[in-house]
Order: structure tokens, then C-alpha cells, then sequence
């Protein structure tokens, strides 16, 4: 699975970015998954359903099947609930995509690219994360780090793709 990361802190724009750059791959024609990376806990399942009441039972893996839409729940399994591992679990799923863009998941081995704005009054996770590829932002960067103009969605596609 090819898959990059964007990350960012929040309020940053990695969901708008994430958007605005499956559309972009899709109008030349690519076939682009994403994936949402949260470090929140969320029931991803409606208590009191069929599906949660299996999962609840025991169940180590769950499926919906609805005529517009399709659902897996695996439960996390102990400490790997934030390894490179459930990326290979999920891959099956993303086999005829050719890129996978996760929103998040800045301990990854994967490339990550950072979307940052001065406005958050944060400062770049790059300025201590070295492993970040580039930070694509309109603003000047207080430290010397590859950038990619926020406003020239081709130029971070083409980018992305070459990671």
C-alpha cells in the first residue's frame, strides 16, 4: 500500500488539505483512499446494534453489509493499537488504490508531510520532527525545512506521489 501521512496540529488544515487533494487525483483519473488517524477514543459502532452486540460477545472481527456501504470493526489489540502493523491489516482493502493519504499519525515510519499555518500561533512539528518531508504552508517557516506553497495543490500532489 502506498501510503502517505499528512499531519499537522490541529486547526491546521489537514482535513481540507486531505480533500483538496483526493479531488485533485481523481480528476487526473487516480484511484485515491484515505484513512482518519485519531489518538481520541471513539465507539465506532452504535451500542445497543446487532453489530456492537457481536463485537461486545467477543467477536475478533465484525462486518456490516448495507446495500450502499460495507464496515469492518477489528478491536485494537494491546499495546499495537498505534503500529505500522494495522496499516498492513487495512491494506487488503486498499489494494486498487494507488495512493492511500492518512489524516494523521505523526509516530509513523510512513512519509509525512505537515500542513501548518502561522494563524494556529503553533510552531511547526518540523522544527523537531526530521523525518517530516516538507511542510506545505503560505507562511515563512522560523527555521531553514523544505516547503511546499499551501496554495499550489498540483505541486504537493506531485509531491506526495513521489514519495
Amino acid at each position: 500500500m502506498h501510503r502517505v501521512h499528512i499531519v499537522g496540529r490541529k486547526n491546521s488544515g489537514k482535513t481540507t488539505l486531505v480533500a483538496e487533494l483526493v479531488a485533485h487525483f481523481v480528476s487526473l483519473g487516480r484511484r485515491v483512499g484515505t484513512i482518519k488517524h485519531t489518538h481520541h477514543q471513539h465507539e465506532l459502532d452504535t451500542p445497543g446494534k446487532d453489530s456492537h452486540t457481536h463485537r461486545e460477545a467477543g467477536s475478533a472481527v465484525v462486518g456490516i453489509l448495507t446495500p450502499n456501504m460495507s464496515a469492518v470493526f477489528r478491536p485494537s489489540e494491546g499495546d499495537r493499537h498505534d503500529t505500522d502493523e494495522r496499516y498492513q491489516w487495512l491494506a487488503p482493502m486498499y489494494a486498487d488504490c494507488e495512493l492511500v493519504i492518512v489524516e494523521g499519525n505523526s509516530q509513523t515510519a510512513a512519509p509525512k508531510f505537515e500542513v501548518w499555518r502561522a494563524a494556529t500561533g503553533t510552531e511547526p512539528m518540523a522544527a523537531t520532527d526530521r523525518t517530516i518531508v516538507a511542510v506545505i504552508t503560505d507562511d515563512p517557516l522560523p527555521f531553514d525545512f523544505p516547503t511546499i506553497p499551501r496554495s499550489k495543490i498540483e505541486q504537493i500532489g506531485s509531491s506526495v506521489l513521489a514519495q
